[in-house]
């Protein structure tokens, strides 16, 4: 049985110390062994960003695609082989800006897969830049007197578009963030996680401090359903969406896949797709 450490490769991250994304990594090392899997069974697709780069520090099948295009590639993956975990990993601004449309229409067709999102409010890869996460007032390169845009609420736009599972994580918070990923990739449809991962480099108002100061568990909200999708709303709306945990899961939504009809069980990337010469011409003179 695989442990987190057969999940880990030789290829050392080269984010700036003290970045939440290696808390990140750590948690869906130990969800992955958890859940019994092997390194052969997952397949973790990453965007751009410093995010984009955890496909390659993980003992997995991985692809590393092109900027906000890691959902549709993610989704053919499973399409082609059922049998594999599919996860995919971006940030705020891959997920949130130019991967806007593929986040809303991926959440809206609910296949299999668990979108991990690491939001660390900042474009950090390219030195610094305001992003769709970042509050109004921030202040960057791309922003010297202050962001005068809103920033924007994906887990409200998530219930909105009819997620199934919403969750968000805290990087310090090891234990609670690996869970919300085991669950993720237990429930049967499209799951999104945004975790809290600090930029310590660029982002010098949202730290850890300011994080532990602002967030809400709500593992310890003994009133709280996430089987409620009002409740989750107005918990985020009243928050901010300041708060760490299961927001909302619905068991009763079917999977894209099991909705497809004549879909078959055994993976197409097993199946015999093998055609005769008859076969072939016939297809021909169809089309002609």
């Amino acid at each position: 049985m695989a442990t987190f450490k057969d999940f880990r490769n030789k290829v050392k991250p080269n984010w700036c110390p003290g970045c939440g994304d290696f808390s990140v990594l750590a948690a869906m090392q130990r969800a992955f062994a958890n859940q019994g899997l092997n390194p052969e069974d997952v397949m973790l697709v990453s965007g751009i960003g410093c995010s984009g780069r955890i496909s390659g520090y993980m003992n997995a099948y991985g692809f590393h695609g092109i900027h906000g295009r890691a959902l549709p590639i993610a989704q053919g993956l499973k399409l082609a082989n059922r049998d594999l975990t599919v996860v995919v990993a971006g940030g705020d601004g891959d997920g949130f800006a130019i991967g806007m449309s593929h986040t809303i229409h991926a959440i809206r067709r609910n296949m299999d897969i668990t979108y991990i999102v690491m939001d660390n409010q900042v474009y950090g890869l390219t030195k610094g830049q305001t992003s769709p996460r970042s509050d109004v007032g921030f202040k960057t390169k791309s922003t010297p007197d202050g962001s005068i845009e809103s920033s924007i609420a994906p887990l409200e736009m998530a219930l909105t578009a009819g997620a199934g599972f919403v969750a968000q994580g805290f990087s310090t918070n090891l234990k609670q963030l690996t869970r919300l990923i085991q669950e993720g990739l237990q429930h049967k449809g499209f799951s999104l996680i945004n975790v809290y991962s600090p930029c310590v480099t660029y982002n010098k108002i949202n730290t850890y401090d300011w994080f532990k100061e602002h967030l809400v568990n709500l593992d310890e909200d003994e009133g709280y359903d996430p089987s409620n999708r009002m409740m989750a709303m107005q918990k985020l709306m009243e928050s901010n969406g300041l708060v760490t945990g299961l927001i909302y899961r619905n068991e009763n939504r079917k999977s894209y896949e099991e909705q497809i009809p004549g879909f078959r069980e055994m993976p197409l990337t097993k199946q015999d797709v093998k055609i005769g010469k008859e076969e072939f011409e016939d297809l021909l003179t169809e089309f002609a």
